[in-house]
């Protein structure tokens, strides 16, 4: 899967420092740095251990520790890089391990959900090919260990909506594993709670649709009960994150005119990608705007058999798993859409947290698919070979980073100034939170993963914006008149920063932009030549 060939971005960065223990706060402010001192956070040192994991995320971050303690012991297994460093290899190698388990879980979901051996084996294959597992698989983070705990889950739904329908019991075993995988799944990822309600939401609708108490409902109140207190437990650490500078990002509530369509078409655009994904980031335009139109038309040709092939499942004795799943993913997505148009905090704009209801599309494709491979139209299996051969082509272009490339793209800014190097750099960046630590960490570890001899490094500089709106410019003065002259001045991100005084300092300090800023995923960036400062 070419673990170590893309480059690691901010959040993948905040994997390493918070397993580790180091968290960012170490990292020097409002000081030109070096990139050993600026990489620091990333050393493997054995000093730390489980406890200052949690100290670190509670303090600096908001996610819950599970995964991050799962993933110190794993980095402790490997050696570090030539640069002493923590590798990228060992970084994402463990959630791709996780990925890799979820192919298993996928075909015992299917067979499980349809008793059907083939659903599962479909089911499997669709999860080992989907652009949008590898994707996950690839990253750094912690998405693939929760979508375990979301199989897991699903699969005890399975067995309680059948329960109900049936009126039998439910084992008490079920709801003792249920309990133990919400449990684990809300201490990795706070989101797993989106699953829980979409699972409640079906069941609900079983409920209203049976209108009869079986002896299930009793223990699927027991599991309701001990999975509220399982995640209650974590709503005082949730609730202090929600005014963070860390979670800002993700509040979108000025949209006006085709603006409130984006949630929608952002939902229908990640429902395609579980499945497809063609070379839509390719750096000819020719082959993006191809990708897209063939995605289009592989779409539509496709949906219309996926929607023939449940239709039969309706119709046949499995039309129960076709309720269960299809109100998990209707539900997850209401939830989804409800909490962005109603909350204002858009969590469709981030593919990667439709984790929460992926089994369930990849089961109910499954499912579609079986019905064409088991003789719904002549020579269905045609149908399906062809679905797996271009999901398999969309995986492989995450593989090539054609498509799902990462959120930031450090490489092509080291590339930026290694291009236009005339005097030593300065690479600076307005500071808020430790994701400007982790981009400013993305710029130093590539121009070390590929420094050549007899180059200058540049110096780092994270202008830390506190109280007063012109505190970077202060930094940033500080700094250069500190350092000899002449300079290549980068100025990153600083769109925030009072333009006024920005551009006076620069004046007075005699530095002259050479370009327009320019913009690439998750860096905008001007140089400026700065030589003698003006009295």
């Amino acid at each position: 899967m070419a673990l170590d060939s893309k480059p690691l971005w901010t959040d993948e960065f905040s994997t390493i420092a918070f397993s580790l223990g180091h968290g960012f706060q170490s990292v020097p402010l409002n000081q030109p740095i070096d990139s050993d001192t600026l990489l620091q956070p990333l050393r493997l040192d054995g000093s730390s251990g489980l406890a200052a994991v949690w100290q670190r995320l509670s303090t600096e971050s908001n996610h819950p520790p599970l995964f991050f303690l799962f993933m110190q012991g794993w980095l402790k297994l490997f050696p570090p890089n030539a640069n002493g460093l923590v590798s990228a290899w060992a970084v994402r190698s463990l959630p791709a391990l996780f990925g890799v388990a979820t192919i298993p879980a996928m075909f015992g979901l299917g067979w499980l959900s349809f008793r059907s051996p083939r659903v599962g084996h479909l089911a499997a294959v669709l999860m080992a090919v989907s652009p949008f597992s590898i994707y996950l698989a690839q990253e750094a983070r912690h998405y693939t260990l929760p979508l375990l705990w979301a199989i897991a889950s699903l699969g005890c739904f399975t067995v309680a909506v059948r329960a109900v329908v049936n009126q039998i019991g439910l084992p008490l075993w079920v709801c003792a594993v249920w309990i133990g995988v919400n449990a684990l799944g809300i201490a990795t990822h706070y989101f797993l709670a989106f699953t829980w309600m979409a699972e409640g939401i079906t069941l609900l609708g079983v409920w209203l649709w049976q209108r009869g108490w079986s002896t299930a409902w009793s223990r699927i109140s027991l599991v309701a009960v001990g999975t509220a207190v399982g995640g209650l437990v974590w709503f005082p650490v949730w609730q202090s994150t929600q005014d963070s500078e860390l979670t800002r990002w993700i509040y979108r509530g000025d949209r006006t005119g085709f603006a409130l369509l984006e949630p929608i078409a952002q939902t229908l655009a990640g429902w395609i990608s579980m499945i497809y994904l063609l070379p839509i980031q390719a750096m000819a335009d020719w082959l993006s705007i191809s990708s897209i139109v063939l995605l289009v038309v592989a779409t539509l040709w496709t949906i219309p058999r996926l929607v023939r092939g449940l239709k039969h499942q309706w119709n046949s004795t499995n039309r129960l798993a076709v309720v269960g799943f299809g109100g998990v993913v209707l539900g997850a997505i209401a939830l989804f859409l409800g909490v962005t148009y109603g909350l204002g905090m858009d969590v469709t704009s981030a593919f990667r947290y439709n984790f929460v209801y992926f089994p369930a599309v990849i089961v109910l494709a499954a499912a579609g698919l079986d019905a064409h491979w088991a003789g719904l139209k002549p020579k269905g299996y045609q149908t399906v070979l062809l679905i797996i051969c271009i999901s398999l082509l969309s995986g492989l272009t995450v593989v090539a980073n054609l498509g799902f490339q990462k959120t930031h793209r450090p490489d092509l800014v080291v590339e930026a100034i290694r291009e236009n190097a005339q005097a030593p750099p300065l690479v600076a960046i307005a500071h808020y939170t430790h994701g400007q630590t982790g981009r400013l960490m993305g710029v130093a570890w590539e121009w070390q993963r590929t420094a050549t001899a007899n180059e200058t490094a540049p110096r780092y500089l994270l202008a830390h914006q506190d109280n007063n709106p012109r505190s970077p410019i202060i930094a940033l003065r500080r700094s250069l008149i500190s350092l000899p002259r002449p300079l290549d001045l980068w100025l990153v991100n600083f769109q925030r920063v009072p333009e006024r005084p920005l551009r006076s300092l620069l004046q007075q300090q005699g530095c002259a932009a050479t370009s327009e800023r320019r913009a690439i995923d998750g860096y905008q960036y001007e140089l400026y030549r700065c030589t003698t400062p003006k009295t």
